[in-house]
């Protein structure tokens, strides 16, 4: 009882993120490298929104897909950039056990819902490669708003079940998290008691998501491919893998970290939190220049958006 009593007393109520580093002049250079893609993140992804919502001639299930991808693009930076820019610039790094918590399910959430979506991505090019005359049909807009629903129906269920089994571990000390955000791992490396189940739970979870979301791209990529080989025109060619292309460098920028991160055994390497760095800003700030300098619909789109907003101040300032 004496041992249980000592044990409540010393349980942990907060955390102290360390970060990327503990020199305080490497932490300026994250500070100014991780701000300015953040705002680069925020922009791009903003203007893609816009762009989209404003010109009809995007009004298309595969843009609306893609403004769906930049405001997840926009969540999932936001759940982790903002807290770290404050702690590059502060000494004290503490972050509540509430909030630890609630940052580990916002970043399962998100990141699994982009996960889903991505595949969602891969088969709506499926439908539009290998069944061109009945896509519309497919794809009509009822159909997309229930797919859209059901990856975000997903992400959260994935997003509890990383989320949960942390609110069940005990932290007695110590409470510093060797890392720039809250994760599951670096939880239980924290825990005084047995995480055997958590992580073992928390690696079957992230394992079987990344699995069939592989599968299913990789099965539709396999039938667009041998479709697009079929066809007689170079040119047609040429157009129908340029649909696919950023499609699929967005999928490795993705997937690739996020295999290296949570498809393996409970254990640390040095590099973890650069990777985690790279699918959790990089990968937000890149996907907006992937897509507008691959698609020219959309640069077209952005350009009289731009037209636009000059007629409206020309207009208003005479």
């Amino acid at each position: 009882m004496e041992g249980l009593a000592v044990r409540n007393e010393t349980r942990v109520t907060h955390f102290i993120l360390l970060g990327l580093s503990r020199s305080p002049n490497l932490e300026i250079v994250f500070f100014v490298l991780f701000l300015l893609m953040y705002l680069l993140a925020v922009a791009g992804n903003l203007l893609i929104l816009i762009t989209i919502y404003v010109d009809s001639q995007l009004n298309s299930p595969m843009y609306f897909f893609l403004s769906n991808l930049s405001f997840l693009d926009l969540s999932f930076s936001t759940v982790t950039v903002p807290k770290s820019l404050v702690n590059f610039l502060m000494h004290s790094k503490i972050i509540s056990f509430g909030d630890c918590i609630a940052q580990l399910f916002f970043v399962h959430f998100v990141g699994g819902t982009e996960c889903f979506h991505l595949t969602l991505m891969a088969y709506d090019r499926y439908v539009a490669i290998c069944n061109p005359l009945r896509y519309n049909t497919i794809m009509n807009r009822r159909t997309c708003l229930l797919l859209v629903l059901s990856t975000w129906v997903a992400g959260f269920l994935h997003g509890f079940s990383q989320a949960f089994p942390s609110t069940l571990l005990t932290f007695c000390g110590p409470n510093e998290i060797d890392h720039f955000f809250c994760d599951s791992h670096a939880l239980s490396l924290l825990s005084c008691s047995n995480a055997f189940i958590s992580e073992t739970a928390n690696m079957v979870n992230s394992g079987s998501l990344t699995v069939c979301c592989f599968l299913v791209v990789f099965i539709s990529y396999v039938y667009i491919i041998s479709t697009v080989l079929k066809i007689r025109s170079a040119e047609g060619r040429k157009k129908a893998f340029s649909t696919c292309a950023s499609h699929l460098m967005v999928v490795t920028l993705f997937f690739g970290p996020g295999v290296f991160i949570y498809m393996r055994p409970s254990v640390t390497f040095a590099g973890d939190k650069l990777i985690s760095a790279f699918y959790t800003i990089v990968t937000p700030w890149l996907n907006p220049f992937i897509y507008t300098l691959r698609n020219e619909k959309v640069k077209k789109s952005m350009k009289k958006l731009g037209g636009r907003k000059v007629s409206f101040l020309e207009t208003h300032v005479d």
